[in-house]
């Protein structure tokens, strides 16, 4: 009975115990992968594709993006929805005025950086309505 006894303690501490490395390493890897899912999604936000589509939504006092990439030389849709106020946009260096929702078609040849502006006052954040468009 002692030899059942002594054996049931052993196995219950043998279960109990034990080596932790591997929750250790597990929760490292996790700790790892959770890095560098962060990385990949914060690269992502910080870069802007260059796309022939350039698709600005205007919020009370805010465009959704801070710069958009297009490249030189090929036509690009500008368009601009209104999700929350009345807005415009306009670049001057390359004649873009849209006035509330609508669309332009350019091609812009020279590459560049230009200043996106709401060109219809909305109010005491109107000044901060500023984005860039960046030609490659």
């Amino acid at each position: 009975m002692k030899k059942i006894i002594l054996f049931s303690l052993l196995l219950a501490l043998a279960a109990c115990g034990g080596n932790d490395n591997t929750t250790t390493e597990t929760r490292d890897n996790n700790k790892e992968n959770n890095s560098e899912q962060t990385k990949e999604v914060n690269s992502s936000e910080e870069s802007t594709a260059v796309s022939n589509e350039v698709n600005i939504v205007a919020t009370n006092f805010d465009f959704n993006q801070e710069a958009y990439v297009v490249q030189s030389g090929e036509e690009v849709t500008i368009t601009l929805t209104n999700e929350e106020g009345n807005h415009g946009i306009s670049i001057d260096e390359l004649g873009v005025i849209i006035e509330s929702d609508g669309e332009a078609v350019i091609v812009p040849e020279d590459p560049g950086e230009y200043e996106i502006y709401c060109n219809i006052f909305c109010g005491e954040g109107h000044e901060e309505m500023i984005a860039t468009l960046m030609v490659q």
